[in-house]
């Protein structure tokens, strides 16, 4: 098991919210962070709460990486339009995230895992990279001899949450398309997101 998955529920803890809004997240008993100073109250400073919005986005998304991140964000910031919506969208169309609302896995983790061990398909072709973004169209499989997989069915049997209208979905099939890159208004978030603050983070 890999340290980003081993640290999941701790991140939970950390930023004191149920990011994914699992009802096995630790935060729905214990409303404090880990260790031993985990239950002392701060007020947070505007760098604080930058840094905060920060850590829930990049921790949304698998715990991505410092530098794999700001990668994302030169390319919100190069695109025109709002930085913020720019950074969604590209989040959100990340092929783990894709995989992930079209639930054909539990958790954002769980994705990534799926697609390095070659069970995603992208417009019919194996695809073992979770950063990759897909476009407008795209179709989305879970390749034949994956299809009966207990995680994968045990995922799209879920009724934790629902695939967004920006996905179109045939769970009979596990098949599903692209059809439009998301506003952060469409995104169904469990907690607040707040890019702007991680967009006045990257500007200081």
């Amino acid at each position: 098991m890999s340290k980003r998955q081993e640290s999941k529920y701790k991140i939970d803890r950390r930023l004191g919210v149920n990011l994914w809004g699992r009802g096995k997240s630790p935060i729905n008993k214990r409303e404090y962070g880990p260790g031993q100073h985990g239950q002392r109250r701060k007020k947070p400073s505007d760098y604080g709460l930058q840094l905060m919005a920060k850590q829930k986005l990049k921790g949304y998304y698998g715990n991505i990486g410092e530098k794999q991140f700001r990668r994302i964000y030169a390319e919100a910031v190069r695109r025109k339009g709002d930085t913020g919506e720019n950074l969604i969208g590209l989040l959100e169309r990340r092929l783990d995230a894709v995989v992930y609302r079209m639930k054909f896995a539990p958790t954002p983790f769980a994705a990534r895992q799926i697609i390095n061990h070659g069970h995603i398909l992208v417009n019919g072709r194996r695809l073992n990279i979770p950063s990759a973004q897909i476009k407008e169209g795209d179709t989305i499989e879970v390749r034949a001899k994956s299809k009966q997989m207990a995680l994968i069915l045990e995922a799209v049997a879920s009724g934790e949450r629902d695939t967004p209208d920006y996905l179109e979905v045939d769970t009979g099939s596990l098949k599903g398309r692209f059809v439009r890159v998301p506003q952060l208004a469409d995104v169904p978030y469990p907690v607040q997101m707040e890019p702007n603050l991680v967009v006045e983070f990257y500007s200081r």
